[in-house]
């Protein structure tokens, strides 16, 4: 998979593509990370990415010829990090992982000509309800969350255990030692039965799920067996209470 990322400060991405999974992944030519610097593509003397409104207002505008100019190097989905979009999930990192090519556009100042989103961008993203300096750091977030599910950059039952990828909070994790000043794991995972281990780590994502983010809960599907744990669950907070 290529991502391209059209960028006013490229060496943001120095480290980012040289660390951790990032960096194994492009190594082992799972995936491309192009960093385009869009000044590159300022054709005139003072290589000027950006000026001011129509209208007038705070703050300045990137201008719509670079970036036409550097679109018309790369093909695929073209995406724009932007608080007016829909919140990225992983859901939409799944979809996106599956393209051959896609092309994240990093915006800065008051953002960009409105031309470009409407005659080249496929898809605004947000990454939260806040507003950052520039769209630098949503592309990193979404190209660590894409890569993961790219074939072969990790296991895929890796990620398929992941918080939100089956619509729940991941279950909790324990390593060694198993008992560390009295602070002990939960006896079923070292039981040696895979049954009650699985059943266990589904009732407590159900559990964290319904705690922390009940609102994944609303439209869900439940299996026959997530409707056993959800109804003893239930009773249990009825008794709390």
């Amino acid at each position: 998979m290529k991502i391209n990322i059209i960028t006013l400060f490229p060496e943001f991405f120095d480290n980012f593509k040289k660390e951790s999974i990032i960096g194994r992944a492009i190594e082992s030519q799972k995936i491309e990370i192009n960093i385009i610097n869009l000044r590159d593509f300022c054709y005139d003397k003072h290589k000027q990415a950006d000026d001011m409104a129509f209208g007038g207002g705070p703050g300045m505008v990137m201008k719509l010829e670079p970036i036409f100019n550097a679109l018309e190097t790369v093909t695929g989905k073209v995406i724009y990090p932007s608080p007016q979009g829909p919140v990225f999930t992983q859901k939409l990192a799944l979809d996106l992982s599956i393209e051959k090519e896609i092309t994240i556009l990093c915006g800065h100042y008051e953002g960009i000509d409105e031309r470009v989103i409407e005659e080249k961008v496929d898809l605004e993203i947000s990454i939260g309800d806040y507003v950052l300096t520039g769209g630098e750091i949503p592309a990193m977030v979404m190209c660590d969350v894409i890569a993961r599910m790219v074939p072969g950059v990790i296991k895929k039952e890796s990620y398929e255990n992941d918080s939100f990828f089956d619509g729940l909070l991941d279950h909790p994790h324990y390593t060694r030692p198993s008992d560390f000043k009295g602070l002990k794991i939960p006896e079923v995972l070292i039981s040696g039965h895979h049954k009650n281990i699985d059943n266990w780590r589904l009732e407590q994502s159900l559990k964290r799920t319904m705690e922390r983010r009940p609102e994944l809960l609303e439209n869900r599907e439940f299996t026959k067996e997530e409707k056993k744990i959800m109804e003893k669950l239930e009773k249990k907070l009825l008794n709390q209470n």
